[in-house]
């Protein structure tokens, strides 16, 4: 069994960037106080929606022992130390090691596309070998990594390493996921798409304990509520507010479709798909909290996409205030003239 029994919601942060792209500092402790105070099982620093492609070896170092700092035990940390170069990943999760991290999220390796088999043997498992004490989180994305470590490897891995305590699913194949359960009866699923917690969390087949979430950046009160509602067996409760939280939920990635026009005229209908972080960054920004666009290739949206975001945003306001109204409370924003000031919508788009 693992040594740790993973579960409750977790926020994957954003790292918020200054105006002159450097790592805005006092935005991220700002933003994991309100973690903290909203009641969050724990954060994520450094991974995915906190942009670690395009974070520096020392700001990546700087930005989890700082939000290790900050939280300052209370609430949890996992760290995001994975790569696609094993040796950058060992680097990464000794430094991890050193603020006192306790455990770490490790995707599998993105890119260069190693079998499962690989990935066990080559990455996981030297980590592993290499931190005596460390606990992993392992991330299966396929549709960011083109790569994912079968279910089988992570239950032989399972089997010699009691430190492997969660699988982070965000394959959205439920088939998968069961068969994880069947392999691996005490392991911890986490939810890794907002948008499938729920039915992740109540399939007996799955029985998920969690997630890890876009959405509680600036939600996070809401889907701790959800969350813990599930793991305590009230499924109306936590299906009331997952249907509060649709609206947000359906904007961790958008897709967007509009028309180029070339030179000599012609116009050409393409749909344009803004990854996380892009759509929750632009939604921060709007509503006036610590965020800064994401770093190139990362940009903005075009108007379609900052419209969708807007819709939903407005959507949940007047919908279910209570979802956003911490917000207000917490950064001392007013949410009302935010969403209705073109202006904030109009910097916000190409």
């Amino acid at each position: 069994m693992p040594v740790e029994y993973f579960k409750g919601s977790w926020t994957a942060l954003i790292t918020p960037f200054k105006e002159d792209g450097g790592v805005d500092y006092e935005g991220l402790e700002k933003n994991i106080e309100f973690q903290i105070d909203q009641g969050i099982t724990g954060i994520l620093p450094v991974g995915t929606t906190g942009e670690s492609p395009t974070l520096s070896t020392e700001e990546h170092i700087d930005v989890i022992a700082k939000a290790n700092k900050i939280a300052s035990g209370r609430c949890g940390v996992l760290a995001g130390t994975g790569s696609n170069s094993t040796a950058e990943a060992l680097n990464h999760t000794r430094h991890a090691v050193e603020e006192g991290i306790d455990k770490v999220l490790l995707v599998d390796c993105y890119y260069n596309g190693p079998s499962s088999l690989e990935l066990r043997k080559e990455y996981y498992q030297r980590i592993l070998d290499t931190f005596k004490d460390i606990k992993i989180v392992i991330y299966v994305i396929p549709g960011r990594t083109g790569t994912a470590i079968l279910p089988v490897d992570i239950a032989i891995l399972s089997e010699e390493y009691d430190r492997v305590i969660a699988i982070k699913e965000a394959t959205g194949d439920l088939e998968r996921m069961k068969e994880e359960r069947r392999l691996m009866p005490d392991m911890s699923i986490m939810s890794g798409d907002d948008d499938k917690t729920f039915t992740m969390m109540t399939d007996s087949a799955i029985k998920a304990s969690g997630v890890i979430s876009v959405t509680s950046n600036i939600a996070p009160k809401a889907v701790d509520e959800m969350v813990n509602a599930l793991l305590d067996g009230d499924n109306n409760r936590g299906q009331e507010l997952a249907r509060k939280l649709k609206p947000l939920f359906s904007i961790v990635t958008v897709k967007a479709t509009t028309e180029r026009v070339l030179k000599d005229g012609r116009k050409v209908k393409v749909t344009d798909r803004f990854r996380n972080p892009l759509a929750i960054k632009t939604a921060m920004m709007a509503l006036g909290l610590p965020s800064g666009f994401p770093r190139p290739p990362l940009g903005k949206m075009n108007r379609e996409g900052v419209e969708i975001v807007k819709k939903a945003l407005t959507d949940v306001w007047n919908n279910s205030p209570e979802i956003l109204k911490p917000l207000e409370d917490f950064y001392g924003v007013d949410i009302e003239s935010r969403l209705n000031d073109q202006k904030v919508w109009d910097s916000l788009i190409y």
